[in-house]
């Protein structure tokens, strides 16, 4: 389902993978990728920021290759033809261990992070405003590509708040090399997301992305503490997103996900297992209002299986999705949405992403 100004994630796309970024690349549109290294022979894989789906014209081609001591070429294809590569002699990437991937596109350039850490920066050498299309080859099995748009939210994106080092300067190399080709699968019609942390733990530590401002903190397990509480840079305002996803315990019998104003709960979203229902409700000075149960169809949340839940605010309401589907819509009782700047996640889940 579609929602005015926001572009939602793609989610475990499979990989050759071809999708479309609504509205084109712009100045402050920060992406995510989030998948782990495949062990094969294929020794290498690439992100590419391109016109169209034909791969003719890529002006971003990012391809770290676990060759000659591993190291990322970084390069520009125009009209079929790759321009002068520009080589780092590192490799940020491990075989089997899951990575954030971040592109920045910024007017100059396109600034990358990977795992928290700046890692290096590439000139545009054509208008970043032809890009349309992300496409990711290569030996890798990807669960999140997501999209945002930092001048919708009042406040700095992850990438321009993280301490960068020095611009690093690549060696020349003369010669473009051409990948071997990929197949493209065509997207389905996804649609925006504009958040401003990322807290993702996939097990190895320093794998997250920190609140802006604040030191990472990293857990020592593969999951968050339960239960979880996190800071809405800015609150809640129209095209708004949040993003949690995770696994439900085999054995569960609810969970909750609190939208919170200080004390009270400004919107409360709480699958029952127990009851087979999901119950949405608003908590203020300790008085539960009217609950909400009505289902557009059977219940969505399925113990032992993995979960991503979606939250959109609308100047009237919020809307939830819950894997790609639409779940409901909640009109705001507390009405001033910039006041609800928390989130609390607590139950019988284990997170594995949350984006606020």
């Amino acid at each position: 389902m579609a929602f005015y100004g926001t572009q939602a994630p793609y989610v475990n796309p499979v990989v050759p993978f071809s999708g479309i970024i609504q509205g084109g690349l712009q100045e402050g549109l920060q992406i995510t990728v989030l998948g782990t290294i495949t062990y094969s022979s294929v020794n290498r894989f690439a992100v590419n920021f391109q016109t169209g789906f034909s791969g003719n014209d890529i002006a971003f081609h990012f391809n770290p290759r676990f060759e000659e001591g591993g190291y990322v070429v970084c390069n520009t294809k125009q009209k079929g033809s790759w321009g002068s590569e520009e080589r780092k002699m590192q490799m940020p990437f491990q075989k089997g261990v899951p990575f954030e991937l971040c592109f920045l596109v910024q007017r100059s350039d396109f600034k990358v992070m990977i795992n928290k850490s700046f890692f290096v920066q590439y000139s545009h050498r054509v208008p970043y405003h032809l890009v349309d299309t992300i496409n990711v080859t290569g030996s890798l099995q990807l669960s999140l590509i997501n999209f945002q748009n930092s001048y919708t939210a009042p406040v700095q994106p992850i990438c321009s708040t993280m301490q960068f080092s020095q611009p690093v300067q690549f060696p020349r190399n003369p010669r473009g090399r051409r990948p071997k080709p990929q197949g493209i699968i065509q997207p389905a019609h996804h649609v925006p997301i504009a958040q401003t942390v990322i807290h993702t733990i996939h097990g190895a530590p320093g794998q997250m992305f920190p609140n802006p401002g604040i030191p990472p903190m990293v857990y020592p397990t593969a999951s968050y503490p339960m239960p979880f509480f996190t800071t809405i840079p800015g609150g809640l305002y129209p095209s708004k997103s949040i993003t949690v996803s995770g696994t439900i315990l085999p054995n569960a019998k609810r969970f909750h996900i609190n939208l919170r104003s200080g004390t009270d709960i400004a919107f409360h979203l709480n699958p029952r297992f127990d009851e087979k229902a999901v119950v949405r409700n608003t908590q203020i000075n300790n008085s539960w209002g009217p609950e909400e149960r009505s289902l557009p169809g059977k219940m969505p949340f399925i113990r032992g299986q993995s979960f991503l839940v979606w939250i959109i605010c609308e100047s009237h309401c919020l809307k939830v999705v819950v894997d790609s589907q639409h779940l409901c819509e909640y009109f705001h009782r507390l009405k001033n949405l910039p006041a609800i700047n928390n989130l609390e996640v607590a139950g019988d889940v284990q997170l594995t992403h949350v984006q606020t």
